[in-house]
């Protein structure tokens, strides 16, 4: 996206009422997708308070209508059930601030779309987990976020990224790199496509089990890494789920598996050796432990059979992507030298391989946490 002009800011600025004059708007965190700034409103007399803002990105999320539509369809249903449980509502979800025409969202002179969340304090937000107590805690924060959402229709939902965790579009999409050679890479990682192609069968696993009513479609994160979660600092407890822009219909055992293939090892994703890279069944369990606790009898009988594929699957979903990409040239992922893509995918193979080995503990484990 272009940069965000002075003028547009402030035209922006304008666009919401912050409750007091603002003092200043500065860009804020580590995102790559959206353009996030932090709002400093100053009352007269009182503290300084502060807002997060941030521009759309239109690139990948094509209908920000749809995509707000989900957020505060969501946030607001979270809200209801916070409240009516004693909650505090303003801490333990999303809040969206509507600009000054109703709207919700502000679309400004050059067609960007713009939103505003309340600032919450007294929170961290980690980029990694740091320690076993930490994952954890953002077990049950996304395990608690599929409890308070159970019966919501998840089928009003848009689906903002169309066929997102859909494994069997992405191996198609894989095959299609294969078979286009963009860059002339297609030799040189014989090993890592027969890896891929041996496993054609397990992307269609989790797929066909929802279309055959086996897993119910739920509504789903799509992105349950740590840093999606504001963790209190006095408590260490997970407070809330943030960034819902892919907030949509999907497998609960997904956002499972997502959270897994991020946490529960303990190497760089790009790391080139792969004796660095392994799964960690300790840590997958401290994870299951946390998720179920956080969902507190939600997850269906299959669903909790289906976990440790959810956590494989995504796994694979993962490295089939990055060797996509590094396919047709690496058009997708923001890398820093040209094998990068390659060491990613391999990464994420070395993790399958472990998850292979260990699907029987895995199995173990998930009936260990649940009682069964």
């Amino acid at each position: 996206m272009p940069d965000v002009s002075k003028k547009i800011l402030d035209e922006v600025l304008e666009a919401f009422d912050f409750g007091a004059p603002v003092v200043g708007a500065v860009r804020y965190g580590c995102g790559h997708i959206n353009d996030t700034f932090c709002v400093h409103a100053q009352p007269v007399d009182d503290y300084c308070h502060c807002f997060i803002l941030q521009r759309m990105s239109t690139a990948a999320f094509k209908h920000p209508e749809q995509l707000m539509s989900n957020v505060i369809g969501v946030t607001e249903y979270l809200a209801k059930k916070i409240i009516a449980a004693g909650g505090d509502r303003s801490r333990e979800a999303m809040e969206v601030i509507r600009p000054r025409n109703g709207e919700d969202y502000y679309t400004d002179s050059e067609g960007g779309a713009w939103r505003v969340f309340p600032f919450v304090t007294d929170i961290y937000c980690y980029q990694s987990a740091e320690t076993p107590e930490l994952f954890e805690a953002s077990a049950y924060a996304f395990g608690k976020f599929q409890r308070m959402l159970d019966g919501y229709p998840a089928d009003t939902l848009y689906e903002t990224i169309p066929h997102f965790h859909d494994t069997e579009d992405r191996l198609q999409k894989l095959k299609d790199a294969i078979a286009a050679d963009k860059v002339g890479r297609v030799a040189s990682v014989a090993e890592e496509i027969a890896f891929a192609m041996a496993r054609e069968k397990d992307c269609s696993v989790a797929m066909q089990a929802q279309r055959d009513g086996i897993l119910p479609l739920r509504v789903t994160h799509n992105d349950t890494k740590l840093n999606n979660v504001l963790i209190d600092k006095k408590t260490g407890e997970g407070m809330c789920v943030i960034d819902l822009d892919t907030t949509m219909p999907g497998l609960a055992i997904n956002d499972f598996g997502d959270s897994i293939r991020f946490g529960a090892n303990h190497s760089a994703e790009d790391e080139k050796d792969l004796s660095k890279v392994n799964f960690d069944i300790e840590l997958f369990e401290v994870y299951t432990r946390g998720f179920l606790a956080g969902a507190a009898g939600t997850l269906t009988d299959a669903e909790l059979e289906y976990l440790p594929w959810g956590a494989k699957l995504m796994t694979l979903e993962c490295g089939m992507r990055f060797l996509t990409d590094y396919l047709d040239g690496d058009n997708y992922f923001r890398t820093h030298y040209p094998e990068q893509n390659l060491d990613r995918c391999r990464t994420q193979f070395k993790l399958v391989r472990d998850m292979e080995a260990q699907f029987e503990e895995m199995s173990a484990v998930i009936r260990k946490c649940a009682g069964k």
